[in-house]
Parts: C-alpha cells; sequence; structure tokens
C-alpha cells in the first residue's frame, strides 16, 4: 500500500512563498520548506523537481495572484498602478522575483495583459504598448525604490505616488 500524501505542492509553494517574504530567496531551501510543511526535504521531491523548479512555481504563483488584482481592479490606468503597487507591499520579495532575471514569461503576459488594455483604451492601438511599457516602467521603478527605503526627503510618499500617476496618466491630480 503506497504512503499517504502528506503534502501538496499547493501548500509546497505556498510555505515557499511564506519563506522568501520571511528571508528572501536565500531563506527558501528544500529544507526549510520541508520543515515548514511539516515533511521531511527528500519527500518534496515528489512534488518538486529541485530548488529551481520552486522558485520557478513560486514566480508563477506570484505573478497569478498579481493577475488576478489586477484583474480585479476596473482595469483604468490609475487602479491598476495602484492594484500593483498594493501587491508589492503585500509580497515585496514576490514581487522583486517575478521581475528579476527569466521568471516565466507567460505569467508575466497574463499579469500585464490588462495593463495592456488599458494603454489601448487610454491611447489607441497604434500606442498601446509604448503607453503600457511607460505606466509600468514609471510604477516599477517607483515600488522598486520606496520598497528600498530610497526616499527620505519627508513623508508623502502616497501622494508623491498619486501625482506621479495623474501626471502619466493626465489626469487632475486627486483622481
Amino acid at each position: 500500500m503506497p504512503t499517504p500524501e502528506r503534502t501538496s505542492q499547493r501548500q509546497i509553494v505556498d510555505a515557499a512563498r511564506d519563506l522568501l517574504e520571511e528571508g528572501g530567496p536565500a531563506a527558501v531551501t528544500m529544507q526549510a520548506v520541508a520543515t515548514r510543511v511539516g515533511v521531511r526535504a527528500p519527500s518534496l521531491y515528489k512534488r518538486v523537481r529541485d530548488r529551481d523548479a520552486l522558485l520557478e512555481l513560486v514566480v508563477r504563483a506570484n505573478a497569478d495572484e498579481l493577475a488576478d488584482r489586477l484583474g480585479a481592479s476596473d482595469c483604468m490606468l490609475a487602479a491598476l498602478a495602484r492594484a500593483y503597487r498594493a501587491f508589492a507591499h503585500d509580497r515585496p520579495e514576490g514581487f522583486r522575483l517575478i521581475f528579476a532575471g527569466d521568471a516565466a514569461s507567460d505569467e508575466k503576459r497574463r499579469a500585464v495583459e490588462p495593463v495592456l488594455r488599458a494603454a489601448r483604451d487610454a491611447v489607441g492601438d497604434e500606442h498601446a504598448l509604448e503607453e503600457a511599457r511607460l505606466v509600468t516602467a514609471w510604477a516599477t521603478g517607483f515600488i522598486s525604490m520606496e520598497l528600498a527605503g530610497a526616499f527620505r526627503l519627508g513623508d508623502g510618499i502616497d501622494a508623491a505616488f498619486d501625482y506621479g500617476l495623474a501626471r502619466l496618466t493626465g489626469q487632475a491630480q486627486g483622481s
């Protein structure tokens, strides 16, 4: 009779995501994940090939969550940028990992599709990609600096984000 399954791939990925947020990528080890889900490390290999595959699954799970959050917004560029920033605040290490290196491209595409749609609505087909890149690059840069603690000249970071977003999207401040 086979040994009963004591953990699922989803539990493993969730544990790895939590470890990532607690200690960065170095904290995501097969041993640490096994301890978190209550099994011995060799048991994980029934569900995940190795640490690289585990990190790929973590990227995919984070990108899926980001895509879901973006899709749940009103899909206007400003709302998308705010949802993007909220995700980064909730999962800063996951945010960084999504955009590090060769993270899974299918998940990235799914995450950016609402941004491309909103950009098309805002500026038309001809410049939709450029608009999406502009807003995404600005938001990613702002958020990355914010997460790194680079904004040290006074408070008002939320207001600064809103100001930049309003300038980029051509909305009146406070929209």
